[in-house]
């Protein structure tokens, strides 16, 4: 069930969404509630499973898949909002994210409960991220996009996926572990 993303968008419909300013964003469920991510960030999406968990880290990452030959490591995006685990299912994806740190392009694995669709949302459709309220963190929030009479959460992927950020959590992590020595930092950290 491996889907290239750029196969879900023409190339020439990506230019001319882009000139008229609107943006596709790839939409996905978590928690019964929807979430979208710029289809430019994904490289793919793959069935859930093969996954290796790594000693010490911390709980939102669940751990790292072999993506030909590559070590992703996989992030349970509902615990890096500060919810319960995804509960894996039929449905359950993790979606492949291409992220630049420190200049150098890695990839990241998100666990969703399912995918939905591609949406083309006009940049006028797109509210700023709420000041308050918000069941995640607002600095995830890269805006609020309307979509037939209901919003869609835009997430701010460079925020969301901080590799510096994510590091320092998995230190904290080891440091409140038994031992630190030993435990693998993610990669690129």
């Amino acid at each position: 069930m491996s889907t290239n993303a750029g196969n879900l968008v023409p190339a020439a419909s990506n230019a001319l969404t882009q000139a008229l300013g609107e943006q596709q964003y790839l939409t996905f469920l978590l928690g019964g509630e929807m979430f979208a991510i710029e289809i430019l960030n994904i490289r793919e999406i793959i069935e859930y499973g093969a996954l290796t968990t790594v000693p010490m880290m911390p709980p939102f990452i669940r751990g790292v898949i072999n993506l030909r030959g590559a070590v992703v490591p996989v992030i349970d995006l509902s615990v890096r909002f500060g919810r319960t685990p995804v509960e894996v299912t039929r449905r359950t994806c993790i979606v492949i994210i291409e992220i630049e740190n420190a200049g150098e392009r890695q990839d990241i694995g998100i666990v969703v409960d399912s995918v939905s669709e591609v949406l083309e949302i006009p940049a006028g459709m797109v509210e700023p991220p709420p000041s308050f309220g918000a069941r995640i963190r607002t600095d995830f929030i890269q805006g609020m996009g309307k979509v037939n009479d209901r919003f869609v959460i835009i997430l701010n992927v460079p925020n969301v996926l901080s590799v510096e950020e994510m590091a320092q959590l998995t230190q904290t992590a080891q440091i409140g572990g038994v031992t630190g020595a030993g435990a693998p930092a993610l990669p690129g950290a």
